[in-house]
């Protein structure tokens, strides 16, 4: 059953994800800024920054499961639950390239670009799937690419890969990130691919 209220429970805790993304930048940015040298060794800040997104990621979770066990579904959460998603995503990505490309000659050596070109295939890929299922909702074939297994693996391992870069505890736990950034990126492109591959079948026949 859907549902045509907007201030449901599934939908406040999206609302409430959206609104933890300034305070992220507000703890991120608040003097001694994040990734200022003779900062650097803040940990309470890291870690203050890594709960504040692995809160967002989880209730990513549970409005979903929220919305299916509580029948509390919508055509607003439906729209706003990705877009908070990416949001927060893309937020965090642009920050962690921010730190890591600022000290990759100093502290990380040559892993500003194993960073870097990660986050902008996966922003891309974002842009991408986010305008796909646009076009296919306009054609009424929106669940033609609904999420898939491959999908929801690169969410969990890119999530996973984001709070281990934005805690950086030790250089193991940055090392094991970006490794798990890498892998992915690959499931980002592969999930890009079977995306537009179940949208080609309708774009070959639009005039």
């Amino acid at each position: 059953m859907t549902t045509g209220r907007i201030l449901n429970i599934p939908n406040i805790l999206t609302l409430a994800r959206i609104g933890l993304i300034p305070v992220f930048l507000a703890v991120a940015y608040w003097p001694p800024a994040i990734g200022i040298a003779e900062h650097d060794t803040d940990m309470t800040r890291h870690v203050i920054l890594t709960a504040i997104f692995v809160v967002a990621a989880v209730t990513d979770w549970f409005d979903g499961y929220l919305a299916r066990t509580l029948n509390h579904t919508s055509a607003f959460g439906r729209f706003l639950d990705p877009v908070a998603d990416k949001i927060i995503v893309c937020t965090a990505l642009v920050l962690i390239v921010e730190h890591y490309s600022l000290y990759t000659d100093v502290l990380y050596p040559h892993l500003g670009k194993f960073i870097t070109i990660p986050a902008m295939i996966i922003v891309a890929r974002e842009i991408t799937v986010s305008a796909l299922r646009e076009w296919m909702a306009e054609l009424g074939k929106r669940a033609n690419v609904a999420v898939s297994w491959i999908g929801k693996w690169k969410t969990t391992i890119q999530l996973t890969a984001i709070a281990g870069l934005i805690w950086r505890h030790d250089e193991g736990m940055i090392y094991a990130s970006v490794g798990l950034l890498m892998v992915a990126t690959v499931l980002t492109i592969w999930s890009m691919i079977m995306y537009l591959k179940a949208g080609w079948v309708y774009m070959k026949d639009v005039k």
